[in-house]
């Protein structure tokens, strides 16, 4: 049994627009999956789906086992948090720590209860000196950092994030990369994003799906996926450039172990050097 799965997932937005075909997604305990597409592939069609914000047109969603239903809806939306691409769509309280505490009251949670999963949250982010500010004067990074809080303040098992780097500066995506990591390891979660950038894949999961036109085209480790750049030349993406240059090095008779990130990399090019002699 997966923790969370789709089987044969279709939706047909009004109009006879078909934004998902016959999705099967499946995810574990503690793992970590990219998504990845272009634009209009269907990575945030699927993503509605899975705490049953959207209800298939055929197709099933299943959690822990269960489909989704109108009777345990609720308890799904607990175990599955999903975070937007903007932060502005889900962040609507006068201050940073009411709009934290926003879920956990929603569910019935008693105040001792609530200010200890606000602590965390707020701890976790490193936002504790944001408390009392107001939301909608923050920074874009700051939003995003206060928006996931406000997810992880009500505990849930699976952390969904749409484009979780747009609109972050390059420090506010290694913080990011550096947080999300040390979900599943810590905290036992399961974390599901979306990307376009593909760097970030190789930096941030453990499994990748490939989607297209609203069905999945490819599946595979980051390693398998990074093999196929015919697959990925289809959905006009492209291989990232560090496992570009050690493929183009390694089929130009360099010997040197493959690398898929920038610390991979760099231990590489020290091995290979080491091994010249």
């Amino acid at each position: 049994m997966h923790l969370l799965e789709t089987r044969d997932l279709t939706h047909i937005y009004r109009g006879d627009v078909h934004a998902l075909e016959g999705v099967n997604f499946a995810a574990e305990r503690k793992s970590r999956i990219a998504v990845i597409g272009p634009n209009g592939a269907g990575k945030s069609t699927l993503f509605k789906h899975l705490n049953g914000i959207l209800k298939p047109t055929s197709g099933e969603v299943l959690v822990r086992g269960e489909p989704i239903t109108k009777v345990n809806q609720n308890e799904v939306r607990k175990f599955v948090g999903i975070v937007f691409q903007n932060p502005d769509d889900q962040i609507f309280s006068p201050t940073v720590e009411q709009d934290v505490a926003f879920g956990p009251i929603n569910i019935g949670l008693d105040e001792t209860t609530v200010a200890h999963r606000v602590e965390e949250a707020l701890h976790l982010l490193g936002i504790e000196g944001l408390r009392e500010r107001v939301p909608h004067h923050l920074s874009g990074g700051e939003k995003k950092r206060v928006a996931i809080a406000g997810i992880l303040a009500m505990e849930p098992q699976v952390l969904v994030l749409d484009e979780p780097t747009a609109g972050l500066d390059p420090q506010g995506v290694a913080d990011l990369v550096a947080f999300v990591n040390r979900l599943p390891e810590e905290y036992g979660m399961t974390v599901i994003f979306s990307t376009h950038h593909l760097d970030l894949v190789a930096e941030m999961a453990d499994y990748v799906y490939v989607m297209d036109k609203g069905m999945i085209v490819g599946t595979g480790t980051v390693e398998e996926v990074f093999a196929r750049p015919e697959l990925l030349a289809r959905t006009r993406l492209d291989v990232p450039p560090i496992p570009k240059l050690i493929r183009s090095l390694r089929e130009n008779g360099v010997a040197i172990d493959m690398a898929y990130t920038y610390e991979d990399a760099k231990r590489s090019f020290l091995n290979a050097y080491a091994r010249r002699g």
